[in-house]
């Protein structure tokens, strides 16, 4: 390895030796320190845990279907429902316990103010889970 030389007159060129000797010392400090901590993360400590008994899972909230298609008419779970049917509706899912999941499937020719009144009626009568179902397989097909 060469720092200098003794000749001056000589132009110097670029340093193409590259000391490996402190990477090399670092990485066997890091092997020796992996193999000593090595078993201390594979060690188990034996207990004897208590024994504990399980509630049953929550009933799984139910789930409503409201479609709109591109005309503005309002599906319940594939019935067609007018909107104060719908109304009625909304009030007796919001009773439910647990509450059901609205899941809203609108065309897309249909009018966003037909899907914000339905958005608007399932908030003002209490649900509040609710979802929006798109199909992607299908966007690019006609």
């Amino acid at each position: 390895m060469s720092f200098g030389a003794f000749n001056h007159h000589r132009n110097p060129g670029p340093m193409a030796d590259i000391n490996v000797t402190p990477m090399v010392d670092v990485m066997l400090v890091l092997l020796v320190i992996f193999i000593l901590s090595a078993p201390m993360f594979t060690h188990a400590v034996k207990l004897d845990l208590p024994k504990a008994q399980a509630q049953a899972s929550p009933q799984q909230a139910a789930t409503v279907t409201l479609s709109i298609d591109g005309a503005g008419k309002i599906f319940w779970n594939n019935d067609p429902v007018e909107q104060s049917v719908l109304e009625a509706r909304l009030v007796e899912a919001a009773k439910l316990e647990p509450q059901p999941e609205l899941q809203l499937r609108a065309d897309k020719d249909t009018r966003y103010e037909v899907v914000a009144q339905v958005m608007a009626a399932a908030q003002s009568n209490g649900l509040t889970k609710l979802g929006f179902v798109t199909d992607p397989k299908r966007e690019g097909k006609k």
